[in-house]
């Protein structure tokens, strides 16, 4: 039997919280900065991978699993958060505590392979790509935080 917590609280405006952690994968690309990017399960939108902080796993484990299911990606993972977005869904507010993550495997399939698309954009391209204004911050400091 598998269980589920979901992190969630009740914010001061009586709307749900919803706690979620992801990341902005990156590579090198001939010397370029690349962040892949995927749709979202309705492909309306472009976003990095991202979920619900699931059962007893830490923030960088429930991102890391995400990756693996909806970008079909593995890598590692910097311990310190990049920072957090936040976006509305389920009748609520969801805050993404985002991680930068150094993609080592690129999968040919993966669990969410059937209606997420990914690619693989540079800096500015990726920026432009995703709507939420929040989250294109985070992308334009990723050059800060590699080593």
């Amino acid at each position: 039997m598998v269980f589920l917590r979901i992190e969630l609280t009740m914010g001061n405006d009586n709307t749900w919280m919803y706690n979620q952690s992801g990341v902005i994968p990156i590579r090198f690309r001939t010397g370029i900065l690349e962040i892949l990017l995927i749709t979202s399960r309705r492909k309306k939108h472009w976003v990095i991978p991202k979920g619900i902080i699931e059962g007893e796993l830490s923030s960088q484990e429930s991102a890391l699993q995400e990756a693996y299911e909806e970008a079909g990606i593995r890598g590692t993972i910097e311990r310190a958060s990049l920072g957090k977005y936040q976006y509305n869904k389920w009748g609520g507010t969801c805050t993404v505590e985002v991680f930068l993550m150094q993609v080592e495997k690129e999968l040919e399939t993966w669990p969410e392979d059937y209606f997420r698309e990914r690619k693989w954009l540079d800096l500015e391209s990726a920026q432009a790509l995703v709507d939420n204004p929040d989250l294109k911050k985070l992308i334009a400091e990723v050059p800060k935080y590699i080593k």
